[in-house]
């Protein structure tokens, strides 16, 4: 009697950790030399499906290592251990300019990984899978807790790290969508920061859809969270991205309340008015809207709208002033922002002023403007509601899959670096262009 041949072995390690943490594939006991396609799947907060898959070919064991064996086409191509995450993108029929954001927190993302037999592309669920797993991908390591805010004016979101503290602390800003979103503040408090992701440009904030917070509500979040006891008060950084960034840069200078140890700037620019306020810049850009284009797929370019940069020092950030260390991630293909020229022109007023010490730029190639934590899926175009008009649109953010995927786990594990260095380490301060 011919021996039955064991079933294909699909194995995922580990199968419960945090977004940012690597794990391994491997399918063991298939045949030797067999093409398969390693499909991943994600049902996301909002009720949409996101999926990936690698197409590999097994070896004379009947093994497939995703850490060692590379992937010949799908979603993802080459050596690419965690393709079959930060590839992802929504199934086909899905509805159109879908982005890949965790909502609640509190929950994992749960991923179910699936072994088919041939290369395939589609159909994934009209066939039955050899083997399938579920591994779950956390923002809040256990621990971690997460506090509501709603004191002295502001709204937003804390999460203290586990253990007993005092910890450094973040202020975390996003960009000009508005809302509140938590999970970056979870996984830099799964760090071991506290961070504070702040609500602001919203109704709930600002009064009415068509205004803005004045400069007093980031001093007063920042005092709370300078106050508050688990919160080490002279260790406090700002985390901004876009808009966020902008605000933080110039809070940081110009701000008799905001004294924060360093700053982490994402997809920014300096250009806005000296010591204005939200409705300052917002006024200025809309003067430029003529400057807006269009792809050929009339998809929203909005990174003209700050362009030329201003000689002129009242239109900027005076960096010159900037008192602290700042970090400043660049993608060099953001088509929403220039902040490749606005990047270059801080470091020239920098340099002039003679604290160019503090800067340490980060830029990359094939990168755009949604710098996410790392294996995010790259989203090149999305839905984007105008704040005061509530209007949907589809803006470009820029970027290739690969590159600006690579740049996401660079630059995270760098910002980390720099945050432990600036919050954790009693260091002087040195020279760096580039980490």
């Amino acid at each position: 009697m011919t021996e039955r041949a064991p079933s294909p072995l699909l194995l995922i390690h580990p199968s419960r950790g945090l977004i940012d943490e690597k794990f391994s594939v491997i399918v063991q006991h298939l045949p030797p030399f067999i093409e398969i396609t390693l499909h991943a799947l994600i049902h996301s907060d909002d009720g949409d499906l996101w999926e990936a898959f690698g197409h590999y070919v097994s070896d004379a064991t009947g093994l497939v290592n995703v850490d060692s064996n590379a992937s010949l086409g799908g979603t993802y191509d080459g050596l690419e251990p965690m393709g079959l995450l930060w590839s992802m993108r929504p199934v086909p029929g899905s509805r159109l300019g879908l982005r890949l954001r965790k909502k609640e927190v509190n929950t994992p993302v749960v991923v179910t990984i699936s072994v088919y037999r041939g290369h395939m592309g589609q159909g994934f669920n009209e066939q039955t899978a050899l083997a399938s797993v579920v591994a779950e991908r956390w923002y809040m390591a256990p621990g971690v807790r997460r506090l509501d805010i709603t004191e002295a004016g502001v709204t937003g979101t804390l999460f203290l790290p586990s253990g007993p503290g005092p910890f450094p602390a973040l202020l975390d800003l996003w960009g000009g969508g508005g809302g509140l979103v938590e999970y970056r503040s979870a996984l830099l408090a799964s760090h071991g920061f506290a961070s504070l992701a702040l609500e602001y440009m919203t109704p709930r904030t600002s009064g009415d859809s068509t205004s803005h917070v004045g400069n007093e509500y980031f001093e007063a979040a920042f005092t709370l969270l300078k106050q508050h006891p688990q919160v080490c008060g002279d260790r406090i950084a700002i985390v901004g991205l876009s808009f966020g960034a902008s605000v933080a840069l110039g809070m940081a200078v110009y701000s008799t309340v905001i004294q924060p140890r360093c700053l982490v700037c994402v997809s920014c620019s300096h250009v806005q008015p000296v010591k204005g306020s939200l409705s300052d810049v917002f006024a200025d850009i809309s003067k430029n809207a003529q400057n807006t284009r269009y792809d050929e797929e009339n998809r929203v370019i909005w990174r003209d709208l700050l362009l030329p940069i201003p000689t002129d020092p009242t239109k900027k950030v005076d960096m010159g002033k900037l008192p602290c260390p700042v970090l400043l991630i660049v993608g060099e293909d953001d088509q929403n922002w220039p902040a490749t020229e606005s990047a270059e022109d801080m470091k020239q007023m920098m340099e002039k002023a003679g604290n160019s010490h503090l800067l340490t730029t980060l830029s990359y190639p094939g990168t755009g403007h949604l710098i996410e934590p790392p294996y995010s899926p790259h989203v090149r175009v999305s839905n984007f509601m105008m704040t005061q008009t509530r209007q949907k649109i589809l803006v470009l953010w820029g970027g290739d899959t690969a590159p600006h995927s690579h740049a996401q786990e660079d630059s995270w594990k760098k910002t980390i670096t720099f945050l432990e260095e600036h919050l954790y380490r009693t260091t002087s301060v040195t020279s760096q262009s580039q980490l």
